[in-house]
């Protein structure tokens, strides 16, 4: 048998990714943020690309047949995965120039050393500082113990512990109060220490200020098992005074660093905005975000004046700067295309809020766009909207449908928001159970488990019925 090579000719079909049809995926995919920066590196290496100071104009209408390039490589076969959450929020629809802010400009660190520059610390203990600083995890809290963080330190300094807890003493005297806290009691107990009676009025009174510090310091797994009665022995103290103290501990932040960690939709500037026009919910481009491109004139006519090809750096560069400048627009086109998709789908939710939120999935949104599944899932990751309900990602308007037992369906987002209602208007001496709730939604025509329902109260941060319960008792 012969194993001599034979050369063999085949003929067949395959996608080939141009170097402008990767960009304009790439481009989709990113994020306001991330796209602002892709175009400043642009411009910085290419002087035929140009970008005008003023905002661009808001667009409202596209061409469906931008996406058509971009569609012969997402037709090649890929898949989104889809998240049904809500995201939480409150406001209005903003004007342009008025668009929700981040909580704080500054990050808790330089919160924390613009404190540390202004204290009379010397310059060894404020060196120690700043190592607890960098410590500090997301919720303010320290995320190593003091002898651990004294074996990272150089043994050429000679820092003992005392040195070290010294300064934690410092860090810990900081705004926000709980900073630097090792554990949630320990959090707690300091906003405690010195407490601003303007903003805890019941720490004006010595006994409930000092039950609420015993409370914090050794009984605050017994509080949160809300058995009253044990507490009240266990502080040997009556039933108002309790009551007083626990009315003290739950206005104290268990978090003093959250408000420098705010969700992205908290301070991201929004993609889309949403406004109520006599035809109903309509959504057009924030002109804040859309880049107004455009090439040199001077080289582009330069260039096609001269007919010899001595300037093909330049041809390349002219080149490059109409795919980004062309890229670009079938990006914004796209995100306009599928939000106003979005909207038509979800304009119940727009005027009645979380309950009204509709089943919808990536696939109904490909198919009345002519799209494909993977790009409206890159359409959707990390841009946003602006809603009557505040900020919410694109992916959001996502879920899947509960059946109901007319025959429809019902959000995933919208059973949530049943159960969060429910929940607060229930008879707090008599919370109801998952078996209620599950009653209660079928009453509505929503059939759901009562395990869904347990796991949809979990997502929502709901304690059981029995804990419930007994945070209220501890309340009487």
């Amino acid at each position: 048998m012969s194993n001599r090579p034979t050369l063999e000719i085949r003929q067949g079909q395959h996608l080939a990714l141009t170097p402008q049809l990767q960009q304009s995926i790439r481009l989709l995919q990113l994020s306001s943020i991330e796209l602002d920066m892709e175009i400043s590196q642009a411009l910085i290496e290419n002087p035929l690309l140009e970008r005008d100071d003023e905002p661009a104009p808001v667009a409202e209408a596209t061409d469906p047949e931008r996406e058509d390039s971009l569609e012969q490589a997402d037709s090649y076969g890929e898949s989104a995965e889809l998240r049904a959450e809500e995201m939480p929020g409150a406001g209005g629809v903003y004007p342009d120039d008025d668009l929700p802010q981040a909580a704080h400009a500054d990050t808790l660190r330089e919160h924390l050393l613009g404190q540390l520059a202004l204290t009379r610390a010397q310059a060894r203990d404020q060196t120690l500082v700043r190592v607890l600083i960098d410590e500090l995890d997301d919720n303010g809290y320290l995320g190593s113990p003091l002898d651990e963080i004294l074996t990272w330190l150089p043994p050429e300094l000679e820092v003992d512990a005392d040195e070290l807890r010294t300064a934690l003493t410092l860090l810990q005297s900081f705004d926000p109060p709980g900073i630097g806290a090792r554990d949630m009691a320990d959090c707690l107990w300091l906003q405690l220490r010195n407490p601003d009676v303007s903003r805890l009025p019941e720490a004006a009174d010595s006994q409930v200020l000092a039950c609420a510090r015993q409370i914090c310091a050794q009984h605050l797994p017994l509080l949160a098992a809300g058995n009253p009665a044990r507490l009240r022995e266990a502080l040997q103290c009556d039933a108002e005074l309790l009551r007083s103290a626990y009315a003290l501990i739950v206005r104290l932040d268990p978090r003093p660093g959250r408000a420098w960690t705010v969700p992205a939709a908290d301070y991201a500037v929004p993609d889309v905005l949403v406004r109520k026009t006599r035809q109903g919910w309509q959504a057009v481009l924030n002109s804040a975000v859309v880049p107004r491109l455009h090439v040199n004139g001077v080289y582009a006519q330069l260039l096609g004046s001269r007919r010899e090809g001595g300037h093909t750096a330049l041809q390349a560069q002219l080149q490059q700067a109409r795919w980004m400048i062309r890229n670009v627009e079938q990006r914004f086109d796209t995100i306009l295309r599928v939000s106003q998709a979005i909207v038509a789908h979800q304009s119940d939710f727009l005027t009645h809020g979380a309950a009204a939120m509709r089943p919808l999935i990536l696939k109904d949104i490909a198919n009345e766009l002519g799209l494909h599944e993977s790009t409206i899932s890159r359409a959707t990751t990390q841009k946003y909207m602006l809603t009557p309900f505040g900020t919410m990602e694109l992916k959001r308007f996502f879920g899947t449908g509960l059946a109901t037992d007319t025959g429809d369906s019902a959000s995933a987002t919208a059973v949530q928001e049943h159960i969060r209602k429910m929940v607060a208007e229930e008879n707090r001496s008599k919370p109801l159970s998952d078996n209620q709730i599950m009653q209660c939604l079928s009453e509505r025509g929503i059939v759901i488990a009562r395990r869904t329902v347990a796991k949809y109260r979990e997502a929502l941060r709901i304690a059981p019925a029995a804990v419930r319960k007994a945070q209220a008792q501890v309340l009487r």
